[in-house]
């Protein structure tokens, strides 16, 4: 094993990836609050991480040879790649890992809150069966209007799914509409923001974790939304100001205004998180991506965690 690169796992990969980089690498599994770590990481040419080890200069100063670091994931968000880059170390992940996965996630959110769907208790009568019928009546998605906020991977596939049941698109994007046209074949209508909050019925939000999207989705925008709008955020936790959601959603719950939240800022949400408890807020577990499928293919990240290491070009880079 001497002559192999040591590579540290600080959270989770997949059981057949992993076994491919064992049989490659002099593999490590510790996570980045253990006691070995610094141990570990002063002798590690690879690093492998997932969503909650943050990899920054302090991190950075403590790996004298790291060559790579893999992100199994798509964001960035905890990699300070300019950091990395000064260290002269690469940043891979995978950016279509979980695409799919999320675009069901959204739509079946989108249809739990519109489409309710309550199972019949067991031995229920005659009363309670009708009662169910008169009162689970929901809303076809076909006669609303999706504002998609941020229209990357996972915004286009999603506008085109909404397409294909029938809604209304709305986009906007810091890209141009010439270009983003020109990556998908079904119509939508690329609008300013202001447009875009005040014409939706229902907001999704798939913008990256820039420093300056912290709070995109704050009380002057929260402002503008349709007083039934359902808010759907399964892209980042910092997106939001919570307690101006939390605001918004005490005002919205007698105009049917709802929000459904699958990230949070913190990761888990502490016991004062100012959403919690709201009757029109919908808070998950960080669920969008887990899929088998999705969960594999971002762990394959270690093919160019090993491509780096032996000379080899990266199939997907850090941008």
């Amino acid at each position: 094993m001497a002559d192999k690169p040591l590579v540290i796992v600080t959270e989770t990969l997949d059981a057949r990836p992993a076994r491919w980089l064992e049989e490659r690498v002099q593999l490590q599994w510790c996570r980045h609050d253990q006691p070995e770590f610094p141990g570990l990481l002063a002798r590690a040419q690879g690093l492998v991480v997932r969503t909650y080890t943050q990899v920054n200069a302090t991190l950075l100063a403590q790996a004298p040879v790291l060559k790579v670091v893999g992100r199994a994931g798509v964001g960035l968000d905890n990699i300070d790649v300019p950091a990395c880059r000064h260290r002269g170390v690469e940043v891979v992940y995978t950016p279509d890992a979980n695409t799919q996965a999320v675009v069901e996630y959204v739509l079946g959110l989108m249809l739990d809150a519109l489409r309710p769907r309550t199972n019949l208790p067991a031995g229920a009568s005659a009363q309670q069966f009708h009662s169910l019928r008169q009162t689970e009546v929901g809303r076809q998605l076909d006669e609303l209007t999706l504002g998609v906020l941020g229209f990357g991977r996972i915004g286009k596939r999603i506008g085109q799914v909404a397409h294909a049941i029938g809604m209304k698109v709305l986009v906007n994007d810091l890209l141009p509409e010439s270009q983003l046209r020109k990556a998908v074949d079904y119509p939508f209508a690329y609008v300013a923001k202001a447009e875009l909050y005040q014409g939706s019925d229902i907001l999704t939000v798939h913008v990256d974790g820039r420093p300056q999207n912290r709070h995109l989705i704050e009380a002057a925008v929260l402002g503008q939304l349709k007083p039934a709008c359902l808010f759907i955020n399964a892209a980042r936790g910092m997106l939001v100001d919570n307690a101006a959601l939390a605001a918004w959603a005490a005002k919205a719950a007698s105009t049917g205004g709802r929000a459904i939240l699958d990230v949070h800022e913190p990761e888990p949400p502490p016991p004062d998180y100012p959403l919690n408890g709201l009757p029109n807020v919908r808070l998950l577990p960080h669920l969008a991506s887990r899929t088998d499928r999705a969960l594999e293919n971002m762990s394959w990240v270690v093919r160019d965690v090993l491509a780096v290491l032996e000379g080899a070009r990266p199939q997907f880079p850090a941008p």
